[in-house]
C-alpha cells in the first residue's frame, strides 16, 4: 500500500512532463509553420544561389552552355594571369581606405554638432540623413555624373576659384575621387547611429573632465571616443561591407567601363564585366567567393582588434 501511494506522484509528474512536452512540441510546429515562409525564401533565393554559384567557381560556364568542370583553373587565372583583376584589386582597396574613414569622421562631426538641441536640429538631422535614403541609386548617380562633368557645376565652381579641372570624370587622376565623394556624401546613415550613441553617454563623465581641467579636445579623445567605441565598431564593420560592395556609382560614373584607363574599376565592377559582358560566369563566381572571403577576413581582423580599443561600460581594461 505504501509503495502505491509513493508511486501515484512520480507517474503524476512523469504525466505532467508528458503534457508539457506535447505543448512545447506543439508549440514549435506553430512557430515553424509560421517562419516557414522566411525558411523557404532563405533556402531557394539565399543558400540555393550561394550553392550553386561555389559550384559554378569551379566550371566554364557561359550561360549558354552546360558548365564544365575545371577545378581550380579560375583561380589559378585570377591570381596568376589576369593584370586587369588586381588593378580591380588595389582600386578597390584605394577607394575602401579613403571613403570609410572620410564618411564615418563627417558623419561623426556632424553628428557631434547635431546631438545638441537647439532650433531647427530636428530638420537638419532630416535633411543629412535623405541622402542615405536615396542610396547609390541610378538616378544620383547620373546627376553626380553631370556635376562632375565637362561643365558642370562643380567644375564651374572650382573654376570661380583658378582651379579649372575640366571633366573631372573623364581624367583618371580625379575620377575614382568622384565615386568617393558620392559615397562620402551619403553619411546619413551612420550619422544617425552615432547620435544615437553620444545620447547614450553620461553628462558627469564630461562635468568630471571638465572640473579636470580637460578642454574639448581632450573631452573628445578621452570621453567621447572611448564611450562611443562600440558604436564606432559597429560603423565601421557595416561601412566596410557596404565599401567593398559599391558598384553603381562607379558603374553609371563610368558608363559601365571603369574608366577613364580603369581608374574607376572596382572590384564589384570588374565582376559584373567578366559575367555579363565576357559570359565567363564561372570566372566571376570564383571572384565572387573570393571576395565574401576577403570580406569576412577583414571582419574577423576589426572584431579581434576590438579588444585593444573599444570600451564597454562597466569593463575593466586593467
Amino acid at each position: 500500500m505504501a509503495d502505491t501511494v509513493l508511486a501515484r506522484p512520480s507517474g503524476g509528474r512523469t504525466a505532467a512532463r508528458a503534457r508539457a512536452s506535447a505543448r512545447g512540441r506543439r508549440r514549435d510546429r506553430a512557430a515553424y509553420v509560421f517562419l516557414s515562409p522566411w525558411i523557404a525564401g532563405a533556402c531557394l533565393l539565399t543558400v540555393g544561389p550561394m550553392l550553386a554559384s561555389l559550384y559554378l567557381s569551379f566550371t566554364d560556364y557561359d550561360l549558354f552552355d552546360a558548365p564544365k568542370w575545371v577545378g581550380l583553373a579560375n583561380y589559378r587565372r585570377m591570381f596568376t594571369q589576369d593584370d586587369r583583376y588586381w588593378h580591380a584589386v588595389t582600386t578597390t582597396l584605394e577607394y575602401v581606405a579613403i571613403a570609410v574613414p572620410l564618411k564615418l569622421g563627417l558623419a561623426l562631426a556632424v553628428a557631434m554638432v547635431l546631438s545638441k538641441e537647439r532650433r531647427g536640429t530636428g530638420f537638419y538631422r532630416s535633411a543629412f540623413y535623405a541622402p542615405s535614403l536615396l542610396g547609390a541609386s541610378v538616378s544620383v548617380a547620373l546627376v553626380w555624373r553631370a556635376m562632375y562633368g565637362d561643365g558642370g557645376v562643380v567644375g564651374r565652381l572650382l573654376g570661380a576659384f583658378g582651379l579649372h579641372t575640366g571633366s573631372m570624370v573623364d581624367q583618371p587622376r580625379y575620377a575614382l575621387l568622384t565615386v568617393i565623394a558620392l559615397a562620402v556624401w551619403q553619411f546619413g546613415a551612420p550619422m544617425v547611429i552615432f547620435l544615437a550613441g553620444l545620447k547614450q553617454v553620461p553628462k558627469d563623465l564630461y562635468e568630471a573632465a571638465e572640473l579636470d581641467g580637460a578642454g574639448p579636445v581632450r573631452r573628445f579623445f578621452s570621453v567621447t571616443l572611448p564611450m562611443l567605441s562600440p558604436v564606432l565598431l559597429f560603423n565601421l564593420v557595416l561601412e566596410t561591407i557596404h565599401a567593398f560592395q559599391s558598384f553603381t556609382s562607379a558603374f553609371i560614373i563610368s558608363s559601365g567601363r571603369g574608366g577613364p584607363s580603369d581608374s574607376t574599376l572596382l572590384y564589384t565592377l570588374y565582376l559584373y564585366q567578366r559575367g555579363f559582358n565576357d559570359f565567363r560566369m564561372g570566372y566571376a563566381s570564383a571572384m565572387a567567393w573570393v571576395l565574401l572571403a576577403v570580406v569576412a577576413l577583414i571582419t574577423a581582423l576589426l572584431f579581434g582588434s576590438a579588444g585593444r580599443w573599444v570600451f564597454y561600460a562597466g569593463e575593466d581594461k586593467r
